[in-house]
């Protein structure tokens, strides 16, 4: 039996040619033939779940220019890293709202900077009925998602983010598993918590390359298992029947030696696979910043490398979803 192609997630919408998380970077996206999204989602001051990569909002949003705002400037400490700008969680909602979404990498994408300081920022509910109205007009089912950003801190100042997310989950339509929805995080605490309060879908826990997880060092400190003691045999096991897969930086499959070139292919997803767990990967950018030295070309970090050689390797491995800024690149090229 051939197998499927893997899952094409448009990573915070197509923010290679629009700015991350926007209404038109979600809406090109659905055009292009994602087969779900990914939004992000922090906490506004009032509770409201909001669709912004990170709290901190002054590389994604026009708030540094907004002078009504400047008392707000903080420097927090944010999953152990400091962190100094303007933060989700001191704005209300009605705040948020009159923000507008900006270019994180204009630098690297000027096309998409071009479109700064036109759309406002989204809310979780409007990205899941963005998602299933998408779903109507294409004909074809369009899933989401949903990372979840900071439990642990936002739980510190008074937010239980699993709760918030339940309520939206179930008031939208999207906990009862008609609706093609997954849930990561890189803090496994949170997924467990949603999992007991019996939101359906597919769970995921994101595995950075290198650290530990923030929810599991505050517990338990040193003694925590780090990413990369997860993702080898011993710490899969540990996840079997807790989650139904993980995600992973593609230098966890790629694994780059010092000069930046790999052999191949790691075990990882064979190992995982081998378990009975479902491994997506995290993510596929053909501009030469993003790829691993020996596909990078000349042009300078804005231009577009030797991407498809690198994406024939995580493809190879046999991911089962990978997320993609272009999504008309990732649509193409990993469903041929």
């Amino acid at each position: 039996m051939p197998r499927r192609h893997p899952l094409v997630i448009g990573h915070r919408g197509a923010p290679g040619y629009r700015p991350e998380h926007s209404r038109s970077s979600y809406a090109l996206a659905f055009e292009m033939g994602v087969d779900a999204v990914e939004p992000d989602v922090v906490v506004s001051k009032d509770g409201v779940l909001v669709v912004r990569h990170e709290n901190e909002i002054s590389g994604t949003t026009d708030v540094a220019t907004r002078p009504e705002f400047a008392d707000r400037h903080a420097t927090k400490y944010v999953d152990g890293a400091e962190l100094t700008g303007w933060f989700t969680e001191d704005f209300t909602w009605d705040e948020l709202s009159t923000l507008r979404c900006r270019e994180r990498i204009s630098d690297v994408r000027p096309t998409s900077a071009s479109f700064d300081d036109e759309q406002p920022v989204l809310r979780l509910r409007d990205v899941l009925d963005a998602a299933r109205d998408a779903s109507l007009e294409f004909g074809r089912e369009i899933g989401v998602v949903l990372e979840i950003k900071h439990a642990t801190y936002f739980a510190a100042i008074g937010w239980d983010v699993a709760g918030l997310v339940d309520a939206e989950l179930r008031e939208a339509g999207w906990a009862s598993g008609e609706l093609p929805l997954t849930i990561e995080s890189f803090e496994s605490t949170v997924l467990f918590a949603l999992q007991e309060r019996g939101i359906r879908g597919s769970y995921v826990y994101l595995l950075e390359d290198a650290g530990r997880p923030f929810d599991l060092f505050s517990a338990h400190g040193k003694a925590s298992l780090t990413y990369r003691q997860t993702a080898a045999p011993e710490g899969l096991d540990g996840l079997v029947g807790r989650v139904d897969g993980i995600s992973v930086d593609k230098r966890t499959i790629l694994r780059p030696d010092r000069l930046g070139r790999t052999a191949g292919p790691s075990r990882v997803v064979a190992d995982a696979h081998d378990r009975g767990l479902r491994v997506f990967t995290w993510t596929c950018r053909p501009e030469n910043r993003f790829l691993i030295g020996q596909f990078r070309t000349r042009g300078g970090p804005g231009s577009f490398g030797d991407w498809e050689s690198e994406w024939a390797v995580i493809r190879e491995a046999g991911v089962d979803g990978v997320f993609v800024d272009h999504p008309d690149l990732g649509v193409e090229f990993f469903r041929a």
